[in-house]
């Protein structure tokens, strides 16, 4: 059995500390929260490299289950392995069920006061914002050629004009990936894989709730 260190469990801790925090910021779901988790771990953190924060993205929206979720186990699988996702899940997952529950409780008192409704349209404004945000900022980590620059704009063209499920789209950016890159060898010509991208602090001030 593992003998847990000093360090181990200083780890354990931060993770469970920055994602109960992180938590309450998915308003809207993961996309949402996607800007708040390149900041703390990327800028303040520096437990990612900014081009991992693509990668993420990436493997969070395949897999099953929230974006959100499936980022925090990712995070903690790298930093400390099994009982790190562990952990990391627990800690995002834990503050939003707290709320949720409490929400839904005032919900049923106060579902029909205006002033409650008109709260809930802020919200949604603020949350389209969010997105469009982690999309700029992910696509910016991602798009790194004009090859990679036509898969999404191909990709964001049959989602909006076209009933093609999203898990097609999915499965095929990897597979028109390891096609260019195989044509850019067979042509002699450079196949980058990764965007280098300045660590720097943010620019931007991110929304972000906290308990």
């Amino acid at each position: 059995m593992k003998a847990w260190k000093k360090e181990d469990i200083k780890v354990l801790l931060q993770l469970f500390t920055l994602f109960f925090k992180l938590g309450p910021s998915t308003f809207g779901g993961g996309y949402a929260m996607i800007a708040a988790i390149e900041r703390e771990i990327v800028n303040k953190k520096a437990w990612l490299k900014p081009g991992e924060i693509g990668d993420m993205v990436s493997v969070a929206g395949s897999a099953p289950g929230g974006v959100a979720v499936n980022s925090a186990a990712f995070v903690g699988y790298k930093l400390a392995g099994v009982l790190g996702a562990v952990v990391a899940v627990f800690a995002i997952t834990l503050p939003t069920f707290l709320i949720v529950l409490i929400l839904s409780i005032l919900g049923m008192l106060f579902q029909d006061v205006p002033k409650v409704q008109a709260a809930l349209k802020g919200v949604h404004a603020a949350v389209v914002a969010l997105i469009i945000v982690a999309a700029y900022k992910i696509g910016r980590a991602s798009i790194m050629d004009i090859p990679t620059l036509l898969i999404a704009c191909i990709s964001v063209l049959l989602l909006l004009f076209t009933p093609l499920h999203s898990i097609y789209l999915i499965l095929g950016g990897p597979v028109a990936g390891v096609a260019i890159i195989a044509v850019k060898k067979v042509l002699g010509l450079s196949a980058q894989t990764e965007k280098q991208v300045k660590d720097q602090q943010a620019d931007l001030n991110y929304l972000e709730y906290y308990i």
